[in-house]
């Protein structure tokens, strides 16, 4: 694979583009948006602008396609009728996608290789491209029983020189999965948001008691809306059948209480902090891990000096989070690291003045 064709060079695509060259591939491209074309060739993601998707299916050895997910179909039927060898996408619905494919271009389809990107940035469009965006992320494909051995191979080679990680899954399995994990929360942040706001005559008020949670659960409330309402109607059923298991769940702690339940309610907490902090990353090593929380104020510098110090000690901080204090002046800071390496951190932490807890991460 020596040339590699991206439409649409956004956020997604210029991140793509960027990281393939600094792996010594050339990579040439094609936006609807002139101007942003010529952004990306500035920016590094782009060694050459090509005219048209017709063009650039006819000069590459696989094209790439990251535009928004109505068009991909339209995108990809054109590039295969202009004689790309392989197509691939980073749409975040795949089946509906892949059935307009085969069913209009039965004959081609074999070429198409579904594929998703499990990363994004809280930065939009081609200003918060990272071609270190992908790395250790994972990249799911979505091949079908015609899927062609041979393009599969391509587009896992492109996966794996953008340092991702390989996961297989049929096209309709990856749907419902992204409406739980993907689509779904968003749609929960969203409308959380906008109930909170229509629901408090003083935002002021509201924004002042806003704490960390409540922040935390609808950051991705801020994300770019336009890609959102193509993405909804297009993984439509999947989302449905998220949002039914979603409301059968709130309907439940609702009723929990309003009978009054407490162990009940004590014991859905549980499952749901022991499921949370299996989403942690684990140590290749199976060792355990400790979660080490730290009281910090809020003054410049604070989070630098703490990252320093674990360095400093050749710490590894897996996972990091902060939380705010609602009232202001500071927050918790929160750091998991490797069970053999928590007290030397805990000591460093003391002797720095900050206080600290430990809870074991199972």
């Amino acid at each position: 694979m020596n040339t590699v064709g991206i439409v649409g060079v956004g956020l997604i695509g210029g991140s793509i583009g960027r990281a393939l060259r600094e792996t010594g591939v050339k990579v040439l491209g094609f936006d609807n948006n002139p101007d942003r074309l010529l952004e990306a060739q500035s920016l590094g993601a782009l060694d050459s602008i090509v005219p048209s998707v017709v063009d650039l299916a006819a000069m590459v050895d696989i094209l790439l396609i990251a535009a928004p997910v109505g068009f991909i179909a339209d995108i990809a039927i054109e590039s295969l009728d202009a004689g790309a060898p392989v197509v691939t996408d980073v749409g975040s619905v795949k089946a509906p996608i892949i059935a307009a494919i085969e069913s209009l271009r039965p004959d081609l389809a074999f070429k198409f290789v579904g594929g998703h990107p499990m990363a994004g940035s809280e930065r939009e469009g081609l200003a918060g491209s990272d071609p270190g965006l992908f790395t250790g992320a994972t990249w799911v494909l979505t091949p079908t029983p015609t899927t062609d051995v041979e393009s599969f191979s391509v587009v896992r080679e492109l996966v794996s020189k953008l340092g991702a990680q390989l996961l297989v899954v049929p096209p309709v399995e990856h749907d419902a999965l992204v409406a739980m994990v993907s689509h779904l929360p968003q749609l929960a942040a969203s409308t959380l948001m906008d109930v909170a706001v229509s629901s408090d005559d003083d935002q002021t008020n509201l924004l002042r008691l806003a704490a960390g949670g409540f922040r935390d659960m609808t950051r991705i409330a801020s994300s770019h809306p336009d890609i959102w309402p193509d993405i909804c109607l297009a993984n439509r059923q999947a989302i449905m059948n998220a949002l039914d298991e979603y409301a059968t769940g709130i309907a439940r702690v609702r009723k929990l209480i309003a009978d009054g339940n407490q162990p009940e309610l004590l014991e859905l907490f549980k499952r749901a902090r022991h499921a949370r902090r299996g989403l942690l990353p684990v140590m290749a090593s199976g060792e355990d891990m400790i979660e080490i929380l730290v009281s910090i104020p809020d003054r410049p510098g604070v989070l630098a000096e703490i990252t320093t110090l674990a360095g400093s000690l050749n710490i590894n901080i897996v996972d990091l989070q902060i939380s705010h204090s609602a009232e202001g002046g500071g927050g918790v800071l929160s750091l998991v690291v490797s069970a053999s390496q928590a007290s030397s951190l805990e000591s460093a932490l003391e002797s720095t003045g900050h206080t600290s807890s430990r809870s074991v991460i199972s």
